[in-house]
């Protein structure tokens, strides 16, 4: 929060601890948790009720950001409290924004539309899902139809294609699964799913993105097929920590003779070009929650919007060095984070406006009172 630099009154991070399983941390005795085991079902959802009320009750304006909860929890946490009260999940949303922000940048680099893209998904939990949630509401942002906008969305997950013939998705899964019918002259035998080979072999992909924690999912094949397709392949593999990334990023670079676009989700060494180092973007939240949080704060929006969310990503996109030199990361520096999040802030607070979830303020109005909003580090002589 303190690197977005927003005034730590209305922002509160804050620790649920519902217990674990873990045998041996309930033994541990320097283990500070619950000494409790896991919670679920009705009585996890009764719990997480009584902090809602009770963050209502005292903090009527903060902003409550969910993070790091389970694939099972987090979307129907996120479902269940988005429209009562001012909150994102930062693992859903957060990390949708800086992808779509790092694509905006990359598909303007490749001379294209994310709508004109096919945008392939390893990884159908709930980041995964909420990555390909943004992507699609981008592509009806930029003209297409729902419908069509989901027909160039392809989810895969350890099994295979989400197809809708499915009995094991969820409703946030079932909404990109595939028409089996389409898929039915792909030749996959035996009756089993295609595989992210056979997508990649079938269908022209321009975008593909991993958050699997399946290491080494891009493989060769995979990404040479691919840019035989394509001029400018864009390939984020975004799992993390670093062995879990789909693909390294100078593997892909080889693969694809240096004309791939990537974005990683851990931190990787630069790229060697011609002699140069080129440094490989990471889509780490920090990007975009502070920006939200400022945004918020100045704006006295009442909700997080998803369209505030695609603002910040418009606005991150838009300050990406690779617009300038194609050749540059597609996310600016770190050292820039601070001074980016004023724009996005702006952004996002216009957007707000827009949706009718803050007051209305003209663009001016929204910097000054972000500006006046910033929290700046200062200490005094002892």
């Amino acid at each position: 929060t303190l690197i977005g630099g927003i005034a730590p009154a209305r922002t509160l991070p804050i620790l649920l601890d519902v217990g674990t399983d873990n045998a041996e941390l309930l033994e541990d005795p320097f283990y500070l948790g619950w000494r409790h085991h896991r919670i679920d079902d009705d009585e996890y959802t009764g719990f997480i009720d009584r902090f809602v009320e009770a963050v209502q009750a005292e903090l009527p304006e903060v902003l409550l950001q969910w993070e790091d909860f389970a694939t099972p929890h987090a979307l129907p946490i996120l479902q269940r409290y988005r429209d009562r009260l001012l909150t994102f999940n930062d693992d859903i949303q957060g990390t949708a924004a800086v992808a779509l922000g790092a694509l905006r940048g990359a598909t303007a680099v490749a001379g294209t539309r994310l709508r004109d893209q096919h945008v392939v998904m390893l990884g159908a939990g709930s980041a995964g899902v909420g990555v390909m949630e943004m992507v699609a509401q981008q592509m009806v942002d930029e003209g297409l139809s729902e419908a069509d906008a989901l027909a160039r969305c392809w989810l895969v997950d350890v099994r295979g294609l989400l197809t809708a013939d499915r009995e094991d998705l969820s409703d946030a899964q079932r909404r990109f699964a595939t028409d089996p019918a389409a898929v039915a002259g792909w030749g996959v035998g035996d009756g089993g799913l295609p595989q992210l080979g056979d997508v990649v072999g079938h269908v022209t992909v321009g975008v593909l993105l991993g958050l699997s924690t399946a290491a080494g999912a891009f493989t060769e094949e995979i990404v040479r097929t691919m840019a035989a397709k394509v001029e400018r392949p864009i390939v984020f593999p975004l799992s993390n920590p670093t062995a879990n990334a789909e693909a390294r990023p100078a593997d892909i670079d080889t693969w694809t003779d240096g004309r791939a676009l990537v974005a990683t989700g851990s931190p990787f060494a630069p790229l060697r070009r011609d002699g140069r180092e080129v440094p490989v973007a990471q889509c780490n939240n920090v990007y975009v929650f502070p920006a939200m949080g400022l945004a918020v704060t100045a704006a006295h929006a009442t909700r997080v919007t998803d369209a505030m969310m695609r603002a910040a990503a418009g606005a991150l996109g838009a300050a990406s060095p690779a617009l300038h030199d194609a050749d540059a990361p597609l996310l600016p520096p770190w050292a820039q984070v601070r001074e980016l999040a004023e724009d996005m802030a702006v952004a996002v607070g216009l957007q707000a406006v827009a949706d009718g979830v803050a007051p209305r303020r003209t663009e001016a109005e929204l910097r000054e009172a972000v500006r006046a909003t910033r929290w700046e580090p200062g200490y005094d002589d002892v």
